[in-house]
Order: structure tokens, then C-alpha cells, then sequence
């Protein structure tokens, strides 16, 4: 029997204030399995509680109580962070290294022994974007950048499981779009993937399942397909002149609107007899949505 990648078990997590007897809860006995292979994604609003759960995983803090496990090993032991890759939503690197140096030092640290780590420390920065700046020190480097550096130094180290907090933070489209890549190649190479996200495109991208959180409390757990599923309308965009009934004009010339779904296809041909060329169709999707459902709000 496979042993699951996380293991959370009635988590907790209170934060005492000195000038109110009630504390703060963070974390309201939260319970959840992410199975090794899986890539899941961890949703909610700022303070509801996904980096909290994040940090007592890397054994940055201790919970309140409950447990958490990763692979079977109890998150209190620094062992089970053996071959983790983790990049915080603001990654605080040591700016006075390179690239190249961290990466190197990261494979020391997880014990990674490879025939010529340098070599496969200058792939990943060629494929993050970074060789041109492997001998640079860090403290020179935009926020974008950065988060380029901490993103590779965690796959650097081969990871079993990698976490991520907000890990397109900061990056530009291209960026966006490259490092979805090379999470979605690791995720088809058997890797596990435990990443927070505002952006719910991100998550339906990469995330076999995603759990929502709210208040400390975890709401719901589904999967894109199930959430998308429910949606009654979807999006429409074009490019054209003429407008079209249940069209607005985003801006000169391009069009969006809602369209229930027993009605897409008459939609569809009004577009294409008023001459539009359909730009996208997909799910009206959004995280407010799907967040206010889950905590049963209109």
C-alpha cells in the first residue's frame, strides 16, 4: 500500500493575544490526504489559513493540535523534509550568493549526490531562464527573477513532493507560462505537487483536486472538472464590428459575455453571421464563485 505524500489529521492552530482571553484560530481541525503522484491545490482568501498549514508542514511552526505527516513521518522531525522542495510566496534568499552557488548548496543540504552537480545545477537555471545570470549575485535581481531562483533551486534537488506557496507570484506571462510547463512535466514524472494559489486558472492547470479553505476551516474538496461541471454559463470572447445581443464591447473591438449554456450554440451563430472571430469559450469561472459556494454564501 502506497503511503500518501501528506497526511493531515484534525490540525489546529490558535494564536494567543495578550489583551483578549479568546485567541485566534488559524487553523480549525483541518483534515486532509494528498496521495504521492497527485497534484493538489490549496484555496482561499488572504488569512484563511493555506500558508498556516504550509508552515507547520515545513516545521516552521508547531501546531495547536492534530497532526500532519509527510510520506509517514511526522512533520516534527526534520527528516521528513528530506528531499522536499519548498518556495514561499516571498522567497528570502541569500542575496549575497549566485544562482549557481545556492543550487549547489541545496543539493549538499538534501544529501543529492549526482556525477557533475554543477552541470545539473546550470540545466535547471538554463531552463528556468537563469543562465545568463548563474554567476550574478542574487541581490541584484527583480522580484521575478528571484522567485526564478528559488523555483529552481527546489526542483534542483530532484523533490519527491514539492510545495509551493503562490509560486507564479511575481512572474511575467512568459514566466507564468514556462514554469506551468515544468510543473506539469514534473507532475507526469510521478512528482507530487502541493501549491496555494489566488488565481483558480492556475490550479485548474495543474491540480488534480483542490481543497477550499475558509477561516481555518476546510470547506470543500473537489476537483476542477466536478467544480467546472456545475458552472451554468460560460465565456465568450470575439473580435469584431457589429455587436451582437448579450455582447458588451470590453474595448475597441473586442467583445465578452455570459452565456447560459443551453444557449452557446445559438450565441456561437449570431457571432459568426455578425462576422466575429471567436477568441475563447470556456468556463465562467472564477474564484470568488467558487469560494463563496463553498462557505454557502449568495
Amino acid at each position: 500500500m502506497t503511503v500518501p505524500a501528506i497526511t493531515i489529521e484534525g490540525l489546529e492552530k490558535r494564536y494567543p493575544r495578550k489583551w483578549r482571553s479568546a485567541s485566534v484560530v488559524a487553523l480549525d481541525g483541518v483534515s486532509l490526504t494528498v496521495e504521492a503522484g497527485e497534484a493538489f491545490g490549496f484555496i482561499g482568501a488572504n488569512g484563511a489559513g493555506k500558508t498556516t498549514t504550509i508552515k507547520i508542514l515545513m516545521g516552521l511552526i508547531q501546531a495547536t493540535g492534530g497532526s500532519a505527516r509527510l510520506f509517514g513521518t511526522s512533520v516534527a522531525l526534520p527528516s521528513a523534509r528530506r528531499g522536499l522542495g519548498y518556495v514561499p510566496e516571498n522567497p528570502y534568499l541569500y542575496d549575497y550568493l549566485t544562482p549557481l552557488e545556492l543550487l549547489e548548496m541545496g543539493l549538499r543540504l538534501h544529501r543529492v549526490k549526482l556525477a557533475a552537480p554543477q552541470a545539473h545545477c546550470r540545466e535547471w537555471l538554463e531552463r528556468l531562464g537563469l543562465a545568463h545570470v548563474a554567476g550574478k549575485a542574487i541581490r541584484s535581481f527583480s522580484k521575478g527573477m528571484t522567485q526564478r531562483v528559488a523555483i529552481a533551486q527546489a526542483l534542483c534537488i530532484k523533490p519527491r513532493l514539492l510545495i509551493l506557496d503562490e509560486p507564479l507570484s511575481g512572474l511575467d506571462p512568459l514566466g507564468r507560462r514556462d514554469v506551468v510547463d515544468i510543473l506539469s512535466e514534473y507532475k507526469r514524472g510521478g512528482g507530487t505537487l502541493f501549491l496555494t494559489s489566488h488565481v483558480l486558472h492556475d490550479v485548474e492547470r495543474l491540480a488534480d483536486r483542490f481543497g477550499l479553505i475558509h477561516q481555518g476551516v476546510l470547506r470543500a474538496v473537489r476537483a476542477p472538472a466536478e467544480l467546472a461541471g456545475d458552472q451554468e454559463t460560460v465565456l465568450v470572447r470575439t473580435f469584431g464590428e457589429a455587436p451582437v445581443d448579450g455582447m458588451r464591447e470590453d474595448f475597441a473591438g473586442r467583445w465578452i459575455g455570459e452565456v447560459a449554456r443551453p444557449d452557446l450554440w445559438r450565441r456561437l451563430e449570431a457571432l459568426h453571421q455578425a462576422g466575429h472571430v471567436l477568441l475563447e469559450v470556456r468556463p465562467s469561472l472564477s474564484l470568488e464563485v467558487a469560494f463563496m459556494r463553498a462557505v454557502g454564501q449568495s
